[in-house]
């Protein structure tokens, strides 16, 4: 092979594919790696655009690439804080029961967060969640005190600081075209640069699935961009939240629903929904783009988990238009919080894998072809997990056959 040739290209510049080219220099310190990121800065969409909650592993099933890697994730990226001087907070998570109903779900929890190594966890009754939270209205909840807060931008900053002081080498402003894999090594076609690599790696978060199709994975999910919107309370408000304060997940529905999360500045942040977006990166209502759109509603799959989850989807609809609805959400965990409690802050767009079944993939998925491994679905806690993708991807490309 040509001297030209890198050892490794990871298309993507966010908290996942810093992560994975970090790990990876750490494997072999005397590879040649470059990240291509689209935009003109790192880490421009999900991995900035996050709650910034460090997640336990209490949501998912024990036996999945996001329970293993959550908590491994979990360990990997406070040791990493702690090394290099990055704020964080463990606070802890209360998940609020406000009906008896919800009391099941609760004990499911519970019992999947044991399962997934937690200890400290703790059923607890209205009276004792009303000591732990005092402005907090429930039947029952669920004490979680592993779970925290940072802001992941900086880790992906950190991460890129550390992967150039190595050796390794970043290039925004730089979109990935084309791939093509020869008996070299792999042809990479950017808008403003070309090259080859023995290996590559997508972390294309919002376009995974475009960057896997172009790269001759086969795969049949593809990429659902919803908006959530958050709200900050007003600090004369902060008081009635002391820690993350989530309410119970619906069994079906396939997000956490509108919760309040604390910040490392002291504001508490409530939200986000979660509507579709009319781009992948659209960040406001009135942001389109008719390709994507039209991408979106040409999907089987789209139409088949709209059915599903209709009366779901319009209450999130509901919650995205009116402020009013949006408050009626969170005074269920809340009673006291009025619309002139809250104030819009910002927004996000995450990226949900749908299958042509409609259902959304539960779990993180990587498709491989013989050069090109690709992040096909990396939802949260993907940041939280990030160092523990990172190591499992370094090992996976390590593996090929180059």
């Amino acid at each position: 092979m040509s001297d030209d040739i890198l050892d490794l290209v990871v298309v993507g510049g966010g908290i996942v594919g810093l992560a994975t080219a970090w790990q990876f220099i750490q494997r072999r310190p005397e590879a040649r790696i470059l990240v291509l990121e689209k935009e003109n800065r790192l880490a421009a969409h999900q991995s900035s655009r996050n709650s910034g909650v460090i997640h336990s592993g209490v949501y998912y099933r024990p036996d999945s690439l996001r329970a293993r890697n959550c908590r491994r994730g979990y360990r990997l990226l406070l040791e990493f804080c702690q090394q290099y001087d990055l704020p964080y907070e463990i606070c802890g998570k209360v998940i609020v029961a406000t009906t008896p109903h919800e009391h099941p779900v609760l004990e499911t929890l519970y019992r999947r967060g044991i399962a997934n190594g937690l200890g400290g966890l703790r059923l607890l009754t209205s009276e004792e969640t009303r000591a732990i939270e005092p402005h907090v209205c429930a039947t029952a909840a669920l004490w979680v005190p592993q779970a925290g807060i940072t802001d992941y931008r900086m880790v992906a900053y950190k991460l890129a600081e550390l992967f150039e002081r190595a050796g390794g080498n970043v290039r925004t402003q730089t979109r990935v075209r084309r791939f093509r894999t020869t008996s070299e090594g792999v042809h990479i076609m950017a808008d403003t640069w070309e090259g080859m690599a023995r290996r590559v790696v997508t972390c294309g978060g919002l376009y995974a699935d475009h960057l896997a199709l172009n790269g001759g994975a086969d795969i049949s999910v593809r990429i659902l961009p919803f908006r959530g919107e958050f709200y900050e309370l007003v600090p004369e408000r902060r008081h009635l939240v002391r820690h993350l304060v989530y309410p119970v997940p619906h069994p079906s529905f396939p997000f956490l629903g509108v919760h309040f999360t604390r910040t490392l500045s002291g504001a508490v942040e409530a939200g986000p929904n979660a509507v579709l977006a009319f781009r992948r990166e659209g960040y406001r209502l009135r942001q389109a783009h008719a390709g994507e759109l039209l991408q979106t509603l040409s999907f089987g799959g789209f139409w088949r988990l709209a059915r599903r989850h209709w009366r779901d989807g319009w209450a999130e609809l509901q919650r995205s238009f009116s402020k009013k609805h949006f408050v009626r959400a969170l005074q269920r965990l809340v009673p006291e919080l009025t619309v002139d409690d809250i104030v819009p802050t910002r927004s996000g767009v995450r990226a949900m894998a749908c299958t042509p079944d409609g259902r959304l993939y539960d779990d993180f998925l990587l498709a491989q072809t013989s050069r090109i491994l690709h992040v096909c679905n990396a939802p949260s806690p993907a940041a939280t997990a990030a160092l523990a993708i990172g190591e499992t991807i370094a090992e996976r490309l390590l593996q090929m056959n180059t």
